[in-house]
């Protein structure tokens, strides 16, 4: 059931998108590792760009956290049970949401996570937060910095019948590599280094909080060879 489930969805979605977006993702298919963990940060503008990547990406399985109270909905807990998305409860710590994103990434997923913590309908940069530094830390999986626009009008062109431009790039993979004890600073450091990296990919125009990227120091994210 939960196979058919997801080829259904999957399958939905792609003519869904093929209808509503114009999908521009030159170097999709070079930046994905076939096997193993991986953590994916990004922006996040809004609902599209994940089931964009969650079609895309297919065979490979990529998951994430949602907030709890979007389960409430009947057709949304349908998705996010096929997804294996985990529920986390926002603003406070969710261990049980931890441990489950860690087995994911035990079991050789794709896990997603965006750094600023909650969704940005702007698409302008805010300051991340420590969220995916502990997560990444934690799991020891590898980086990849994966950056969407043209999202955040989205929901405008649907209501206009119009298509919409969906740009996606992707970086080089990275490590953590952190020496000495974890501070909250520590965590906050790597959060930030997060965010230069999905700026960088960035045009200028949406890089907000890191437009100006000499203000942070490159010194816990390392490129895998």
């Amino acid at each position: 059931m939960k196979k058919f489930s997801l080829w259904f969805i999957t399958n939905l979605l792609r003519v869904y998108f093929r209808l509503t977006l114009r999908i521009d993702a030159p170097d999709l298919e070079r930046a994905f590792p076939k096997i193993g963990p991986l953590i994916v940060i990004t922006n996040h503008t809004g609902q599209v760009e994940v089931p964009v990547l969650a079609t895309l990406l297919q065979p490979r399985k990529i998951t994430g956290w949602g907030k709890a109270e979007a389960f409430e909905n009947l057709l949304l807990r349908w998705v996010f049970w096929a997804w294996d998305i985990i529920p986390v409860h926002r603003g406070e710590a969710d261990i049980t949401a931890l441990k489950s994103a860690l087995r994911m990434l035990e079991d050789g997923r794709i896990f997603g996570v965006a750094p600023e913590g909650t969704r940005n309908y702007t698409g302008i940069l805010r300051r991340g937060l420590p969220g995916a530094a502990i997560l990444a830390l934690k799991s020891g999986a590898p980086i990849l910095p994966v950056v969407h626009w043209g999202g955040e009008v989205y929901m405008k062109n649907l209501k206009s019948f119009k298509r919409t431009d969906f740009h996606i790039r992707m970086g080089k993979l990275y490590r953590i590599k952190v020496e000495g004890k974890v501070t909250a600073e520590v965590r906050q450091q790597i959060a930030d280094e997060m965010m230069c990296l999905i700026a960088e990919l960035m045009p200028e125009y949406y890089r907000g909080e890191y437009s100006d990227l000499s203000k942070y120091e490159s010194k816990y994210l390392v490129p895998m060879e």
